[in-house]
């Protein structure tokens, strides 16, 4: 689901793309038995500040998905405080509720994203967590941005893993 702002501004795909294919290779370093999803966070300027991918089953921690990891090390990295005004958070699958929170919460300007999660997306497919006009802060969000390319690598994984 694109923004009427994106679609206004067509170098926005070939920078969105470029970010999510980030997100793949953050992804490709996940443990193997994690699932792979990587996340990358971009400051205004098209800067990296942290990527990082799903390390549930490496660190035994439930919260530790791909975004999750990546807004606390930019937070870190970015230096005022926990507050990520301005930046895009990229990611291979759509969030999922606890990710999509996290996201408002840390005041993302723009979420981008390659698969679609029709079970368990919040970013606009089972629930859209990150625009509900009752909160004080919405991201605006890109999906399905080289979705064939994440959904392939999260096919080989599921694949194998049955």
């Amino acid at each position: 689901m694109s923004s009427p702002a994106d679609s206004a501004l067509p170098n926005f795909r070939a920078r969105d793309e470029r970010f999510v294919r980030t997100a793949l290779e953050a992804a490709a370093a996940a443990d193997p038995r994690d699932v792979p999803v990587g996340a990358v966070v971009f400051d205004a300027g098209g800067r990296e500040l942290a990527r990082a991918c799903n390390a549930r089953e490496a660190l035994a921690d439930p919260t530790a998905h791909a975004e999750v990891l990546a807004l606390r090390q930019a937070a870190r990295v970015a230096g005022d405080g926990w507050r990520l005004e301005g930046v895009t958070l990229a990611v291979t699958l759509e969030p999922c509720t606890m990710c999509a929170g996290a996201l408002v919460l840390a005041r993302v300007g723009r979420v981008v994203f390659g698969a679609w999660e029709p079970k368990t997306g919040a970013v606009g497919s089972l629930w859209d967590v990150v625009r509900d006009r009752r909160l004080n802060h919405r991201p605006e969000v890109r999906g399905g941005i080289l979705e064939a390319e994440c959904a392939a690598v999260l096919d080989t994984f599921f694949h194998t893993h049955r």
